[in-house]
């Protein structure tokens, strides 16, 4: 690669090839201000792919010709590529993405020669020697006169002037296409085609008023656009799922937070099996750039602060460890949000006593239909712990022996039916919580049980004896809410009698 201060120093030069009369050749450099395309289209998925649209209006002349299409997307994938024009049809197409960079410049010039402008700095004076370049490989070699010299980062004033544009290089990403048209005349012509490069992701912040039991919640667009294109006054919609191509597999966020998917159809136009988020009016999306836009604000929603913690099967904690801080809240239509979430991340804040909203934490969802029930976990809590352990563990053997199994083996060219004969054997396990609160008020902790199945040889767990009511969630899962005092420990034990 180009030593980057020797392509900064080159990116110098560059100014000075535009303003001599040697860019007027073939390969001149266009006004970067403006633009070639038409009336553009984007549509925007999640997965890092967007569907372009690009209406230009060309003058065609009849047979065969070539038609150039700049300010196309870097990141195109030539194979995607629709063209349409009236009494035209395409017989070849080629994607030039070998722009014009001071690096790129250099490369194109090894084995030619070029100016060298350096500039003493104590006197200001220019000196210009002609210059060959021999490698651009690890930095610049070049041949001036006898001698060989390396353009190094020394800091002293040197550019380099081109005598005229390489050909192949390019000021913006081109498609240029060949065209067999019955006709001259201006038409127009559609370009479609899917490029990588345009991602969106939906961001929500959320502000939690806990003595009110809400949050109040804006949800914004997120767009990114890296496809080293900017595209202009575009009608932009961005789509909330997750279409499968080759390049991607797919993709997206997994499920986190849900615990109960919604069966609400929110007033939202579809596209296929995903919802459509349209910008309004049309809208600039320039290159390098991230744009943010809004597209929900509702205050008022029910929410209220949960502390949870799951225990695995025979888990035995050395020290208490602090439990999780969760907000839950829905996302139907009677608590008040009322719309189907795209994935993204939930920021949440909370006001300290002074009014000033303070961060709390953050966590990542994925599609969320709406009517759904979230529970995100925003951190952990300070001085609220669980401490898991094994308190009592022993086996049941029954009176009664099992033939388990039979077999039949072969050996030396016998074979002999084999019948094994096993115990069968059960575990009684009692499991201690020993909870803390260092609150000044009661604080409830859902502690959630899990591994509890293991297969068919392990589905018939049973709980002999608990301190708590549990509920069982599913097969693996049994949940006990706790109430633990103020300045307090509760201590609850729960037997379970196992397989395993």
């Amino acid at each position: 690669m180009i030593n980057r201060a020797v392509a900064a120093r080159m990116g110098a030069s560059l100014a000075v090839l535009l303003a001599t009369g040697a860019a007027a050749q073939s390969g001149s450099v266009p006004d970067p201000d403006a633009s070639a395309q038409g009336d553009v289209a984007l549509t925007i998925y999640n997965n890092d792919i967007a569907l372009v649209q690009d209406v230009r209006r060309l003058d065609i002349a009849g047979g065969r010709s070539r038609v150039e299409f700049p300010d196309v997307s870097a990141a195109i994938q030539p194979q995607t590529l629709s063209f349409a024009a009236p009494d035209t049809t395409i017989i070849e197409q080629n994607f030039d993405y070998d722009l014009l960079t001071p690096g790129k410049l250099m490369e194109k010039v090894v084995g030619q020669t070029v100016t060298l402008l350096r500039t003493n700095p104590a006197t200001g004076a220019e000196t210009r020697e002609r210059a060959r370049v021999l490698s651009v490989a690890g930095g610049v070699v070049i041949q001036i006169g006898e001698r060989i010299e390396v353009l190094r980062d020394d800091g002293l004033p040197v550019r380099v002037i081109f005598d005229r544009v390489p050909p192949g290089l390019r000021a913006r990403p081109t498609l240029s296409v060949n065209l067999d048209s019955s006709r001259g005349g201006a038409r127009p012509v559609s370009l479609r085609y899917l490029t990588g490069g345009l991602g969106w992701s939906a961001d929500y912040v959320a502000l939690f008023n806990e003595a009110a039991g809400t949050i109040d919640m804006q949800g914004w667009v997120t767009l990114t656009n890296n496809t080293g294109t900017t595209f202009r006054n575009a009608d932009t919609v961005l789509v909330a799922g997750n279409p499968y191509d080759n390049s991607s597999g797919g993709g997206g966020y997994s499920q986190r937070g849900m615990t109960r998917a919604g069966t609400e159809a929110p007033d939202r136009e579809r596209l296929g099996d995903f919802y459509l988020y349209p910008i309004s009016g049309r809208t600039t999306v320039a290159n390098a750039q991230t744009k943010q836009v809004s597209f929900l604000d509702v205050q008022g929603v029910p929410a209220r602060k949960i502390y949870a913690t799951s225990v695995y099967w025979q888990q035995n904690d050395s020290e208490p460890r602090n439990v999780e801080s969760r907000i839950a809240f829905a996302t139907g239509r009677a608590q008040g949000l009322g719309d189907a979430l795209p994935a993204g991340t939930v920021r949440f804040y909370q006001r300290d006593r002074e009014g000033t909203p303070q961060f709390i934490g953050e966590k990542g969802i994925d599609h969320t239909p709406m009517g759904s029930e979230l529970s995100l976990q925003t951190g952990d809590a300070f001085d609220v712990t669980v401490k898991a352990e094994i308190e009592k563990r022993e086996t049941i053997t029954s009176q009664e022996w099992e033939k388990s199994a039979r077999y039949r083996i072969t050996q030396g060219g016998k074979t002999t039916t084999v019948e094994v004969e096993r115990p069968k054997t059960f575990y009684r396990t009692t499991m201690r919580y020993t909870l803390t609160n260092a609150r000044s008020t009661p604080t409830e902790v859902e502690v959630s049980q899990t591994g509890l199945a293991r297969g068919w040889w392990g589905d018939d767990t049973r709980v002999t004896s608990e301190d708590v009511p549990g509920e069982q969630l599913d097969i693996d899962r049994r949940r006990y809410k706790i109430t633990v005092p103020a300045n307090g420990e509760r201590v609850v034990r729960v037997t379970f009698e196992t397989r395993y």
